[in-house]
């Protein structure tokens, strides 16, 4: 299931790196694409989208919908 997150909190590479991170706890298997400049997250995973979510929110980032 693919999903689109915005995060416009995401100003570099370092903070994609994070998100990343913390989503990959949430689902080892997950395929993780942050654009920077767009300051979107595209995340293809088994797990929900709200836990997802969480996990962008726990590094201190916050998601738009």
């Amino acid at each position: 299931m693919a999903i689109l997150l915005n995060v416009p909190s995401i100003v570099c590479s370092g903070c994609g790196d994070t998100i990343t991170k913390a989503i990959k706890t949430v689902d080892s298997e997950a395929t993780v694409n942050v654009d920077v400049a767009a300051k979107t997250v595209t995340v293809e995973a088994q797990a929900s989208e709200e836990s997802i979510k969480q996990a962008v929110v726990v590094t201190g980032h916050t998601v738009q919908d």
